[in-house]
Order: C-alpha cells, then sequence, then structure tokens
C-alpha cells in the first residue's frame, strides 16, 4: 500500500526535539494515483479526503484498496472539510457565482455508505462556519445557526466556531456572538474545538497558535506553528513552514502539548504542510502534490 520511508531518521529526529511529545514508529509515502493536496483523514484512519492545490474538487482515497471515490468537482470543496465521528458522512463546501459574478459557498454532506446527498446551505454569501458530530450538521450562516440531521437520530445542538471579517465568533444554542480571545484588532485563521469540546485552539494571524477556553478565557500562546489541529485533547500538530516572501522553501510537522513541551516530527528534507491527525496517525501534503502518513503512538 505504502513504502516506508526514513523510519531510522525518523525515530532518531523526534528523539533529539525539546520535547518528547509523541513516538514516531514510521514516515509512509501514500501511493496517490495523481498529484494531490490531503484535505482530511478519516477518524478512523482508513482514507483520505484528497483535493488540488487550490481546494479544487474532493475524492476520496482508500488507504487499503487504493480505490477512489469523487465526492465533488467544485470550487472550495477542499477547504476545512469535515468527516462525522463514525467516518460515514462528509460535509464540505462547492463554491459557485452569481449573475453579479460574485462569489457563493454552499454546504454540501455525502453519506458513504448510502451515497446520499444533501444540500445543507444554500449558495450565499456568508457562511461564516460549520461543524459536524454524530448525526448532525450545523452551520452559522449571516450569523444565523441552522442545524440539520445527517444520520438517523435527532439533530443536536452542537457549539459552532466561526470567521466573521477576521474576527472569532462562536454559536452556542443557537446564539452566535464574539470571541475573539486576544481582542478584535487581530485576524484569527483556523479555528476548532477540542476533542472533549471545553476549548478552542486557533491561530493569531502573525502571531502563533493559541488556545482558550470555551467562554474565552485562559488564553495562551502554544507555539509558533501555523495550521494547528488536536490531536487529542493535550497534544496539537501543526507546521512551522519558512518562505521568502513569494514561495515556501520549507516547512515541518511539529507536536506540542498544552504545556509547553515540543516535538519537531519530520526533517529538512521534506517540506511537510498542513497536517490532519486521527487514530494514531498524522497526514501531510507537499507543494509537489505528494502525502504521507507519520505513524505515531503516545
Amino acid at each position: 500500500m505504502m513504502r516506508k520511508l526514513l523510519l531510522a531518521l525518523a525515530l532518531g529526529f523526534s528523539m533529539s526535539a525539546m520535547g518528547q511529545v509523541l513516538n514516531v514508529t514510521s514516515i509512509e509515502k501514500v501511493n496517490l494515483p495523481e498529484q494531490a493536496a490531503v484535505a482530511a483523514i478519516s477518524p478512523q484512519g482508513d482514507y483520505l479526503l484528497l483535493t488540488s492545490a487550490t481546494n479544487q474538487g474532493l475524492t476520496k482515497y482508500d488507504l487499503a484498496s487504493h480505490q477512489t471515490q469523487v465526492l465533488s468537482t467544485a470550487p472550495s470543496a477542499g477547504h476545512n472539510v469535515k468527516i462525522s465521528p463514525n467516518g460515514q458522512t462528509v460535509v464540505f463546501r462547492e463554491g459557485s457565482f452569481n449573475d453579479k459574478h460574485l462569489r457563493l459557498s454552499s454546504l454540501k454532506s455525502v453519506n458513504l455508505t448510502t451515497g446520499e446527498r444533501l444540500e445543507l446551505v444554500k449558495p450565499t454569501r456568508d457562511l461564516q462556519g460549520y461543524a459536524v458530530d454524530a448525526n448532525t450538521a450545523v452551520a452559522v450562516n449571516k450569523g444565523k445557526y441552522s442545524k440539520k440531521a445527517i444520520g438517523t437520530a435527532k439533530a443536536q445542538k452542537v457549539p459552532v466556531l466561526s470567521i466573521d471579517k477576521g474576527k472569532l465568533m462562536i454559536t452556542v444554542n443557537g446564539k452566535t456572538r464574539n470571541l475573539s480571545p486576544n481582542g478584535n484588532k487581530f485576524s484569527y485563521l483556523w479555528p476548532s474545538l477540542s476533542p472533549d469540546g471545553t476549548k478552542v485552539l486557533y491561530y493569531l494571524a502573525a502571531h502563533g497558535a493559541y488556545v482558550c477556553d470555551l467562554d474565552g478565557s485562559n488564553a495562551r500562546k502554544v507555539g509558533q506553528m501555523r495550521a494547528p489541529v488536536w490531536y487529542d485533547d493535550n497534544t496539537i500538530v501543526g507546521m512551522m513552514d519558512k518562505d521568502d516572501g513569494e514561495f515556501i522553501y520549507a516547512s515541518t510537522i511539529v507536536a506540542t502539548t498544552l504545556d509547553g513541551a515540543i516535538q519537531t516530527l519530520t526533517d529538512d528534507t521534506t517540506i511537510a504542510m498542513y497536517p490532519h491527525a486521527a487514530a494514531g496517525m498524522i497526514a501531510f501534503s507537499t507543494p509537489a502534490g505528494e502525502a504521507y502518513i507519520i505513524n505515531v503512538t503516545k
């Protein structure tokens, strides 16, 4: 399925970091059918969602069978994809344009088992954010909260993080408010809830990655990494990239704990970017359209 790369180097390299966060057991290159970027990894670690470098289209790639399934060919489909905890439902944006050539976004879902497709939010100019749990997809559109069942159970009330004109917003019990723990003069990116739903991870533009409590209190910096995501309730992974103002010429994947231990998981032979974590695996892409998986334990 995949050929193992740099195992000895990865094991030795991970021990040289400032603190041991994760135990790297192998780094494997995924045998992709064509160049692509990783948009997500399933919670069970059995498939990847792939997109283009510009987030055009969305394809499921089964890691065991190598089979592919095209879920969308639309613009923006690979941006901020959500997968239900059981791995059966994928929720994603689709970009389009109206008669005035203004950019719109709709929210779609597809059940990978039944093939059922739903339009959760009609094309709009103001799709700010959305979230998925076992049976529910919820969205914030123009500051208004909506929810829809994507399974057999009744739709639940799921907290939603969203970005509105650079500010970090949170919607709880259908009510949206400004969270922005570091103040409104900053721009916020890449917000996400911890797996236990008690903490918020976000990136403060030009300042680094931060974590705060659900009410916005206790904000603290956890590192400089960009595109941060949760590995578990106490561990975050992200990328440390370097650019010359036009091109990214180096990037490594790093892991950090909330109490400050930090570890570099990849070396400088690969430009490792935009990690996604699940089931003891961290998937990342390279600018050359390659995909890798770091297998880790704690």
